[in-house]
């Protein structure tokens, strides 16, 4: 299957990868093009193909200003620029899948092992968002930039990048809750407070026209998202992983981007309580919070750990895996909107 090929093949560059940074400099590069082509110009692949098809040849405005006045701003005015171009839907995909991966890309420059970050993004979160959910897929790119913001402590520029972001969907807002900890001080009180900030922010993003679409579509038709326990699962279990064991490590190596993979792991732990209200919209959260997933994870071999660092260094990769291939084997979803994988243009 095209699929698992190409996951055999991100696993083996990563391990050919260890064998030196120059070689992992160029299979990093090689990899995230690829990427890009096959996320970007794939052919009737995808959930949303058929819907954004239809937005694409019969969009709700038909001017800019008209454009500007909805909620996804940034959606319905790349769709009348790329209808003033004359240029086929497909770039549509190509674009927001540029998006996406121009925000992972810089995010992952700052990482230790960028090639281990971007094949720890495959099984989940590139599959999941670019290629089926073109607009939160652009909305995490621009997440990714914001997270660089974070470490670089750029606070209005973490906002902008957040703002720029809910114009393309608007689930992203509830990351503004971040804000105040940019350059403000990580502890136990802060970390509450951010909780509490978030409230309002979910409240206000119940009252918007994305989420009563999102509670029709999703609660009131009991409509699961597939997979997304264990997708929230892996999630949670990462927050406490990092918590419990590399965060004291972190902090004394890693001080610049701590306060984010901190923030991070608390996040993926709250998270879980939105199971209570829908999995979709609980996954839908979570997938914002993978880049820092992966960032965690990239990092566990440069950490120092108790035990056998090389079966913590191994356990993500074994987990994402065993949650890929579980779920292409038995997700219905999976065998509707992925198979078969074409490319082109028709």
């Amino acid at each position: 299957m095209t699929y698992y090929g190409a996951y055999a093949a991100l696993l083996l560059a990563a391990y050919l990868g260890r064998s030196g940074r120059d070689l992992r400099q160029v299979l990093y590069w090689f990899i995230l093009i690829g990427l890009f082509l096959f996320v970007g110009f794939r052919f009737e692949v995808g959930c949303d193909w058929i819907g954004y098809l239809i937005n694409y040849n019969y969009p709700i405005v038909t001017t800019y200003s008209e454009a500007l006045a909805t909620r996804e701003a940034g959606h319905w005015g790349l769709i009348l620029l790329l209808r003033d171009l004359g240029v086929p839907y497909q770039y549509l995909n190509a674009v927001t899948a540029g998006l996406f991966f121009l925000g992972l890309h810089v995010f992952a420059r700052r990482q230790l092992d960028p090639l281990a970050f971007l094949v720890l993004c495959f099984p989940i979160l590139i599959i999941n968002m670019p290629m089926a959910a073109i607009r939160q897929g652009a909305a995490i790119g621009f997440m990714c930039l914001a997270y660089t913001a974070f470490i670089d402590r750029r606070l209005a520029v973490y906002v902008a990048w957040v703002l720029l972001g809910a114009t393309f969907h608007s689930s992203i807002l509830l990351f503004l809750a971040f804000a105040p900890f940019v350059v403000g001080r990580f502890n136990r009180e802060n970390v509450l407070i951010a909780a509490i900030l978030a409230l309002p922010g979910l409240y206000l993003l119940s009252l918007t026209e994305a989420a009563g679409i999102a509670e029709s579509r999703y609660i009131e038709t009991e409509l699961e998202a597939s997979g997304a326990v264990f997708r929230l699962a892996i999630l949670g279990l990462t927050g406490l992983f990092f918590l419990l064991a590399l965060a004291p490590d972190w902090r004394r190596k890693f001080p610049d981007d701590y306060k984010l993979a901190a923030m991070g792991a608390w996040a993926m732990i709250s998270v879980l309580s939105l199971l209570l209200v829908s999995t979709v919209i609980g996954d839908r959260f979570g997938y914002y919070l993978i880049p820092v997933q992966a960032m965690i994870f990239a990092r566990i071999p440069y950490l120092s750990l108790a035990t056998s660092r090389q079966f913590f260094t191994i356990m993500p990769y074994a987990a994402l895996t065993f949650v890929f291939v579980v779920w292409t084997q038995l997700s219905w979803h999976f065998e509707q909107c992925y198979i078969p994988y074409r490319f082109g243009f028709g």
